[in-house]
């Protein structure tokens, strides 16, 4: 197992790091469709990978020698989900990730626990580095003062019942660069090039891009609905 620095966040500088999930009725479900995902994103330049759960993170940490940041789904989509408890965050450390990524809105874990609280206990419990998912700048400032090494905007968007937006949230980039002295990670919804060069503009020091890359049924989806017989 590497060394790991809860203070220190593993990812570049500059870097592009892939997201490879897959939604349980996916064909590519299951940690051997991820690796392959995952070790094919990184010939083609990601310097950093994003995975679920223990089976993937573990199957992925092996054939790929960048950073893999693990996150664990467990729950309910409406709420909090991403990481929720400490035992979560010790499975995919254990396969193998560099980082824990935790939802880390203002919200109540599903035990009622803050996520400060959450957070902190993950840094002391398994002494790893952590990524707070925020969803906006207070999430984001107090989850720093919590301790997190890196802060990324992956839940903008997705928190609350108004309609989901289409355009990634360069604005909440900038707001986080500007007041935070850790990594700020341009995550959800960075769908193009032009996307990602903006993110870094507005003061990225890292972009996670998935379903653009690793979501083979969502991109031919959308290919599909401009022609003429699903237009």
């Amino acid at each position: 197992m590497r060394s790991r620095n809860p203070e220190v966040f593993p990812v570049a500088a500059g870097a592009l790091v892939v997201s490879c999930q897959a939604q349980p009725a996916s064909p590519l479900s299951g940690p051997a469709p991820m690796a392959m995902m995952a070790r094919a994103a990184v010939a083609g330049g990601a310097d950093g990978i994003r995975a679920n759960g223990p089976d993937d993170v573990a199957a992925i940490r092996a054939v790929v020698d960048v950073p893999v940041i693990g996150i664990h789904k467990r729950g309910d989509r409406a709420g909090v989900y991403i990481t929720p408890t400490v035992g979560a965050a010790a499975e995919v450390v254990h396969a193998g990730a560099d980082v824990v990524a935790v939802d880390a809105t203002e919200r109540l874990r599903p035990d009622g626990t803050a996520c400060a609280v959450h957070l902190a206990a993950i840094r002391r419990t398994l002494e790893v580095p952590v990524m707070a998912d925020v969803d906006t700048l207070a999430a984001g400032l107090a989850a720093r003062d919590a301790g997190a090494a890196a802060v990324a905007t992956t839940l903008s968007g997705y928190v609350g019942d108004a309609p989901r937006p289409v355009e990634p949230d360069l604005a909440l980039v900038e707001a986080l660069a500007s007041a935070l002295d850790c990594p700020v990670v341009a995550e959800g919804r960075y769908a193009t090039p032009d996307h990602v060069r903006q993110a870094f503009d507005a003061g990225a020091y890292a972009v996670v891009v998935g379903t653009a890359i690793t979501n083979p049924v969502a991109i031919t989806a959308c290919f599909a609905a401009a022609t003429p017989r699903r237009g």
